[in-house]
Parts: structure tokens; C-alpha cells; sequence
């Protein structure tokens, strides 16, 4: 589980290194339901570390807000699954 974890937070933050990229070679962008998608689906770690590391989306309130609540979503997954199994 925890290579898979790995694995999924370095593809996150690949995407969002690339994605950057695009951003500044005016280029088609990586859709932030993608972004959004690998960051709800474990990678959250990658994300916050290409957000800060790339310095991007971090200004975009509505992206940020729905992040905030993918994180929100899986903090209480993981309280609930350590509680009750």
C-alpha cells in the first residue's frame, strides 16, 4: 500500500510540475478535475508538494476550496477506517 501511495503522490506531482509548464508555454492544460482526481485518489502529498514547489494554483481560491475539501474528505475517511476497523 505504501508503494502505491508513493507512486501515485510522484505521478501528482509530475502533473502538476507539468501542467505548470503548459501554464507558462501557453499551452493546453492539464483540466483541474485531473488534478483534482489524482489529488482525491491518495495523491494529496504530491499535490501540496507540486503546488508549493511549482508555485502554482495557489491563488486560484476555487481550486484551493475544493482541494481543501478533498482533504477534509479523506481525513475523515482515514478516522473513520482506523476507528472502526
Amino acid at each position: 500500500m505504501f508503494y502505491l501511495l508513493a507512486i501515485l503522490n510522484l505521478i501528482t506531482f509530475i502533473i502538476f510540475g507539468a501542467d505548470k509548464r503548459k501554464s507558462i508555454k501557453h499551452q493546453r492544460r492539464i483540466s483541474e478535475n485531473t488534478l483534482l482526481g489524482f489529488s482525491f485518489l491518495g495523491g494529496t502529498i504530491g499535490a501540496i508538494l507540486g503546488m508549493l514547489i511549482f508555485r502554482h494554483k495557489i491563488s486560484k481560491i476555487s481550486f484551493l476550496l475544493k482541494f481543501g475539501l478533498i482533504v477534509v474528505i479523506q481525513v475523515v475517511l482515514i478516522y473513520f477506517f482506523q476507528k472502526y476497523f
